[in-house]
């Protein structure tokens, strides 16, 4: 391993391996990874991930001097070499044994010699032109491996991988109220924008005597049938995490003030009933 480290270290001194464009960003800093890491987060860095996989560490060697600059004070900068128990998603090419950079708190537990044999869930892309090199894609991007935090990312990436999954939320495209026949009565449809410009519209209806409803269509034909999607899903994140706190103006341009105000209400109605994103980190875009 000297002699990798050694080169990693040359690497380091000379700028590549930070300044490379697969490795743009300085190493992440595991400490900032929180005990129970809640859904936007955890989707947040595994939708940014282009590798995802379960490793154990088999040695790690605390460096210094010029290939520690730019860490947080009370930080301390290693090279892990690990081996790769699962690929969870990623090239098939990926070799049995990885290497990355990563910044601990500089404690006892995190001797080098207490890193050894680690388990852990590692969120990162490859380096170009290092077969083997993993960059974690953020700070928390490390994590202490559990079998209940391996099946929730397999979920978000089995989710984000099937065919039909929802498209990334990128605004409103156009609103629209109706009012009914009777008081009370109305329905309000908003059309979202999206990353792929695939459709997605929210349906809400109000009718007298009854609680109002929402629900969610990916599709160019709205579907009263849908329903609200449940909290911490990835339809839930999607709408949840990318959605602003208000209508835009020129989403309601062609409405009567009566239906604009309507429509601002129903929107202020489907806000409620996703609740807050809880993102913590600000990696994300939904």
């Amino acid at each position: 391993m000297k002699n990798q480290v050694k080169a990693a270290m040359i690497a380091c001194a000379t700028g590549f391996y930070f300044a490379s464009a697969a490795c743009a960003q300085a190493p992440a800093d595991a400490s900032s990874a929180p005990a129970a890491i809640g859904y936007a987060d955890l989707a947040d860095l595994a939708l940014a991930a282009r590798v995802a996989v379960v490793g154990t560490v088999h040695d790690a060697v605390k460096l210094k001097g010029a290939d520690a600059q730019g860490m947080a004070a009370g930080s301390a900068r290693f090279y892990v070499e690990g081996d790769v128990d699962a690929l969870i998603s990623g090239p098939s090419e990926i070799p049995a044994r990885i290497s990355w950079l990563v910044d601990l708190p500089d404690t006892p537990a995190n001797r080098p010699s207490r890193l050894r044999k680690r388990k852990l869930i590692l969120l990162a892309r490859t380096v170009a032109g290092q077969p083997g090199t993993l960059q974690l894609v953020a700070r928390g991007s490390e994590f202490d491996w559990t079998p209940a935090l391996e099946t929730r990312l397999r979920g978000i990436l089995r989710d984000a991988n099937a065919a039909g999954a929802p498209p990334q939320v990128t605004g409103i495209g156009h609103a629209f109220h109706v009012a009914g026949s009777i008081p009370g009565e109305g329905e309000t449809q908003i059309f979202l924008k999206t990353a792929d410009n695939r459709p997605v519209s929210l349906s809400i209806q109000r009718h007298p005597g009854e609680d109002p409803r929402w629900s969610v269509s990916l599709g160019e034909i709205v579907d009263d049938a849908a329903a609200a999607p449940a909290r911490d899903t990835l339809l839930w994140y999607r709408l949840a995490c990318a959605l602003p706190a208000a209508l835009p103006a020129d989403a309601l341009a062609d409405q009567a003030p009566d239906d604009a105000a309507q429509a601002q209400a129903d929107y202020r109605f489907v806000l409620d009933g996703l609740g807050a994103c809880g993102r913590t980190t600000g990696h994300g875009t939904g």
